[in-house]
């Protein structure tokens, strides 16, 4: 199985990327926020891989920027009725936070803005995720009638970064890409400050 790749992000297509590995090309397809946020081609990309089979075309890659992005995917995939598409849809209008905070809230027209996601399938994954992990934070379940307020997700480093650099005047797409970068070359657990200095240096090149 594959977990994690990393090369030269050789292309990037409407639906999937290509990366070298080692001189080996690997198909993986993303979802658009992932692509987006890709570093452009020709420079080094980190993705972490979620290896499904599929009945008609065999085994595909699935990539993600981060580790919570990819656990969003598969407790997505686990739901009766959403494939690797919706999945990826889903994540592309409501990432792994906001997921978790229209779950709390019971928020089925949020999930329903997804491409290929009607009300009853949205009723479903809003109805299946309560309770159930995804990252530093949980699908709290809520009484009948009641809706759960969800506390705030502790700021993540990710989160901080980017608002550091818009402080500085850095428009948000270009801060994001930058801090992206910064975490691929220093490591999910580096240091803000860190973070920053390498995440200015990516966008003075």
């Amino acid at each position: 199985m594959i977990g994690r790749l990393r090369g030269v992000l050789a292309e990037v297509e409407q639906d999937h990327c290509l990366i070298d590995c080692a001189g080996v090309g690997y198909v993986v397809a993303c979802g658009a926020r992932t692509l987006q946020r890709l570093p452009a081609p020709g420079d080094e990309a980190t993705l972490h891989i979620e290896h499904l089979w599929n009945a008609e075309n065999g085994p595909r890659l699935y990539g993600f920027l981060t580790r919570d992005d990819r656990r969003a995917f598969t407790t997505l995939t686990g739901i009766q009725g959403v494939g690797p598409k919706a999945a990826l849809s889903v994540l592309d209008v409501l990432p792994p936070a906001e997921l978790t905070a229209a779950v709390a809230r019971e928020d089925k027209a949020a999930v329903a803005r997804a491409n290929g996601v009607g009300p009853k399938l949205a009723l479903r994954i809003v109805t299946e995720l309560k309770g159930k992990s995804l990252g530093d934070t949980s699908f709290t379940p809520s009484a009948p009638g009641v809706h759960a307020e969800l506390a705030p997700p502790p700021p993540s480093i990710t989160g901080e970064a980017v608002s550091a650099l818009l402080g500085l005047g850095v428009a948000e797409v270009n801060a994001r890409r930058a801090v992206d970068q910064a975490l691929i070359r220093l490591g999910e657990d580096a240091d803000l400050s860190a973070v920053i200095r390498a995440a200015l240096q990516e966008l003075g090149r």
